[in-house]
């Protein structure tokens, strides 16, 4: 989903991807009417989160295991650029947290609490 990270720094990560006119997903999202599916743009910033994470031990695996206060505040239709901005928040036996923003042109157009384990497979969540 995130095509590129261009800001790391301590408790922040920003990501950038275009949504292309041909992706596949565009042709059932909806037909007449192009739509990027919510559930990529929340996708987005997990693998957002997940990145920042990985690059401060990058032996772990990260699972997405939550979305809290999920909040779709615009349409973002095909060929837009948006931006994956997550602000960690507490980070405790392998369980993450980060506030999360999508935006599109500098307009917020979600947003989401992602929570995610690091760690390794088979282990329960919290």
């Amino acid at each position: 989903m995130v095509e590129s990270v261009f800001e790391l720094r301590e408790g922040y990560v920003a990501g950038l991807r275009t949504f292309r006119r041909d992706e596949p997903f565009f042709a059932g999202h909806f037909p007449g009417h192009p739509i990027v599916p919510g559930v990529l743009l929340l996708e987005g910033l997990a693998q957002t989160m997940a990145y920042y994470a990985l690059f401060h031990q990058p032996a772990q695996r990260v699972f997405l295991v939550g979305v809290d206060r999920a909040r779709f505040r615009a349409i973002v239709e095909p060929g837009t650029e948006v931006t994956f901005e997550v602000q960690m928040g507490e980070q405790r036996f392998g369980m993450l947290t980060g506030h999360g923003q999508v935006r599109a042109a500098g307009r917020m157009v979600a947003e989401a609490t992602i929570k995610g384990f690091a760690g390794v497979p088979g282990r329960t969540f919290g």
